[in-house]
């Protein structure tokens, strides 16, 4: 029996290393690569520049024709919560001169000429990546000259409104394109109230007119420091 045994012993050793040797490598896999996903912040200081045309409301002493402006802006924006911003923008835009006179029955001619207009308003916007759409409101502010004349001559008048300050609401579209880098485009809608002639010729006394501009703008935003891609999360 010791015999048997020693040699069963024997024969499992020597049929170790031939199932060893018989079995297949071990092959290596490298863990798959990840591509990292791209954490977009608004949050920090931008300044840019804008492009875009006005259009005067119903019932204004300002012609309908479309007037192109141009302009600057700046202001602050801070994320949240964690896809919600919230921000504020002060706003300049230069306009041509408008020789656009609106006519009456009479023949007297009223020309209203906004020449610059801005605003200084704070914004909400909701965000996915690198988009943001936001709505915005606040204080408004023009430089207006309204002239009258008769016959080609200039004739005086009197009136009550015709102000320089009011209101603004817009809403708009913006997306981050390179690291600081953004791009916009906004609707921005100005009310200055009205402007009644208490004075003047026949055909404009006591006549009544909206203060209003319709703008549709594109920009594009450097945002510092924080604005961008802000990290890489694998």
């Amino acid at each position: 029996m010791k015999t048997i045994l020693l040699g069963a012993a024997a024969l499992l050793a020597l049929a170790a290393p031939a199932a060893a040797a018989d079995m297949p490598a071990r092959t290596y896999t490298k863990a798959p690569v990840t591509a990292p996903q791209v954490i977009y912040n608004w949050t920090g200081f931008y300044i840019g520049g804008h492009v875009g045309g006005a259009f005067a409301g119903d019932n204004t002493f300002q012609s309908s024709d479309a007037r192109f402006l141009g302009g600057v802006q700046g202001g602050f924006d801070y994320q949240f919560a964690p896809n919600w911003v919230v921000g504020a923008e002060a706003q300049y835009s230069w306009l041509p001169t408008n020789n656009n006179a609106v006519g009456f029955p009479l023949g007297t001619q009223v020309t209203s000429n906004t020449d610059q207009i801005g605003s200084v308003t704070g914004r909400i916007g909701y965000t996915w990546g690198p988009t943001l759409l936001y709505a915005k409101g606040g204080y408004a502010w023009r430089n207006n000259n309204l002239t009258v004349t008769s016959a080609g001559a200039p004739v005086g008048f009197t009136t009550s409104g015709n102000n320089k300050n009011g209101y603004t609401v817009g809403a708009g579209l913006e997306y981050m394109f390179a690291p600081n880098w953004s791009a916009k485009a906004e609707y921005q809608y100005y009310n200055f109230g009205s402007t009644t002639f208490t004075s003047g010729p026949a055909d404009i006394a006591g006549v009544r007119g909206r203060d209003d501009e319709h703008t549709v703008k594109v920009g594009v935003n450097y945002r510092f420091g924080w604005g961008g891609p802000a990290a890489s999360r694998y």
